[in-house]
């Protein structure tokens, strides 16, 4: 143990957002610190965007600029965990905790116990485990360790779910910071998380912040559900990276796929769908999901179910900044069980608050940006993104019309360049050497352990493997006699070319389907084109050009 505190200053590295801390000022002055000055002191470790300085050479640096400051006591500590726990921070806030609730030191030297027994006496417990859960939030240091919400998604979510719930589930708690903030003050709070650490961390914190233990239980929620026939009034889940990974070949015929099974690269909808699976009758399900899931093919089944049986209530576009795992703009969906057949949504309300300030107040507008009938949602796309259904302010229809008539121009031009100029092939010419995909896959070429086939090896193209699977032949293969169209990988044929000719191949068709995914484009801009030009000519802001006639 003591040799833990005999660590050298030189084996503990400090993030940026440390330096800023340690040292009193912004993120950005120390951005500009590396910039300016050369003899600030250069990456110890870490990745370029998350960069780990040595905490000692910053200090010295610090002290000769006459930019350091005292550092206060909770610095102290954490520095001193970043010694002793290097990459299993996580652990260390879980020592901590355990130490304050049950007096059990675990991994904790000397020096952090005199830290914390210090730290609580001069505020409390609770403030102490908060402080520094919030501070490993922000630290961007997380890899490898359970997710957290942030501290700006937490409090949205706070805002935007039902304040009055009795019982409150987190079926990915992390931290649990999110699993404390949402429901009643007195709410029975319970939870899963696969680190172990994570949950004896969410343990102590219900105890030292909320005078009651939290029940959480350690687990991978959809592979091994430890709360089987648990239901709560408000269910919240801000679900781990999204992975194809998440089990669905063991879990093919599980009754939480109330909806649809969820695709192989739909395991958010697979968490929707389990958090829905725990919410009680009038409950509501709080989930945060990717922008993506609102439009992906893949995922219209499940979206067309949601919207058909009425469960899926409010849609909300939140600004970036939110997400713990990347920068970009998320979605929040919530559903309501019902309470019978008769007590499901008529509309779904479109929230678009993609513009809203992240740490300003999650105060909402007296009315949705769109309230949507069920029938007009439940077209070929199933789009559920806010931004499609708000009708727009008439005072903004001339200027975005003008851009998307400009896009509209550059986009129909690129998209005569993006289809392949082909050569005519002799007629009736066909591929006599024709090879199966299973022949392919059993010869170790071919991987066929994914969404779509790929090569394995350097003797077949994969852009010209899925290009000829696509072909009328193949295409028919896989099609039965009722009309059902199933594909069928290892039983399709294709061409045997050398490897020169298959990235020809290849290439024609990547040009191919860029041409299709740019006539997508061209498509859905054409129709919003023409809903501005409606839009403007029908509100008066927008008027035909003169004709020059009489």
């Amino acid at each position: 143990m003591e040799s833990r505190d005999a660590s050298t200053l030189s084996d503990r590295h400090v993030t940026a957002a440390d330096i800023a801390r340690l040292a009193g000022v912004t993120r950005a002055a120390v951005s500009n610190w590396r910039r300016r000055h050369d003899d600030f002191p250069s990456p110890a470790g870490g990745t370029s965007s998350s960069p780990l300085f040595s905490l000692e050479k910053v200090r010295a640096w610090l002290e000769s600029q006459n930019k350091g400051t005292e550092e206060s006591a909770e610095v102290r500590l954490w520095h001193t965990l970043r010694g002793d726990y290097s990459t299993h921070m996580l652990r260390g806030l879980a020592d901590v905790a355990d130490h304050l609730w049950r007096g059990e030191r675990g991994g904790l030297g000397d020096t952090a116990v005199g830290l914390v027994d210090a730290l609580a006496e001069e505020s409390s417990p609770g403030a102490l485990t908060r402080a520094l859960t919030t501070r490993f939030l922000n630290a961007g240091e997380r890899s490898g360790t359970a997710s957290g919400s942030t501290a700006r998604l937490v409090r949205a979510l706070a805002s935007l779910t039902r304040p009055d719930a009795r019982s409150v589930f987190d079926p990915a708690c992390g931290t649990g910071s999110l699993l404390f903030s949402v429901g009643a003050p007195g709410a029975r709070r319970t939870g899963q998380d696969t680190d172990p650490d994570a949950v004896r961390l969410v343990r102590a914190r219900s105890v030292l912040e909320l005078g009651t233990e939290a029940d959480v239980r350690v687990g991978d929620a959809l592979r091994d559900d430890r709360w089987p026939g648990h239901r709560a009034e408000l269910v919240v889940c801000d679900p781990p990276a999204a992975t194809t990974d998440w089990g669905r070949e063991e879990l093919l015929m599980d009754p939480r796929w109330e909806l649809a099974l969820p695709p192989k690269a739909e395991g958010e909808l697979a968490w929707l769908q389990h958090a829905y699976a725990h919410t009680a009758p009038g409950g509501q399900t709080a989930v945060v999901l990717s922008t993506s899931c609102a439009y992906r093919r893949t995922g219209r089944r499940i979206r067309a179910d949601l919207v058909r049986r009425g469960l899926l209530t409010d849609v909300f576009a939140l600004p970036a900044g939110l997400a713990a795992a990347h920068s970009q703009p998320v979605h929040l969906w919530l559903l309501r069980r019902p309470l019978d057949e008769g007590d499901t949504a008529r509309t779904v309300r479109m929230w678009d608050l993609s513009g809203a300030d992240p740490d300003g107040d999650w105060e909402l507008p007296a009315e949705p940006d769109a309230e949507v009938a069920l029938i007009d949602l439940l077209d070929d796309d199933v789009d559920l993104t806010p931004a499609r259904h708000a009708a727009p302010d008439p005072r903004e229809v001339p200027a975005a019309f003008a851009s998307t008539r400009d896009e509209l121009a550059a986009l129909a031009a690129e998209l005569v360049k993006a289809l392949p100029e082909l050569a005519a092939g002799a007629p009736g010419a066909g591929f006599a050497a024709q090879v199966k995909v299973a022949e392919l896959a059993d010869a170790g070429l071919v991987d066929l352990d994914g969404e779509l086939p790929r090569s394995a090896s350097g003797q077949v193209d994969t852009d010209f493997l899925n290009g000829f699977l696509a072909s009328a032949a193949n295409t028919r293969r896989s099609t039965s006699a009722s009309g059902t169209f199933r594909t069928d990988a290892r039983a399709a044929r294709i061409p045997k070319l050398e490897v020169a000719e298959q990235r020809r191949y290849g290439a024609a068709f990547r040009a191919v389907a860029d041409f299709e995914r740019r006539a997508r484009e061209l498509s859905a801009l054409a129709s919003q084109a023409a809903e501005l030009a409606r839009e403007g000519l029908t509100s008066g802001v927008l008027r035909p050009e003169d004709s020059g006639g009489e």
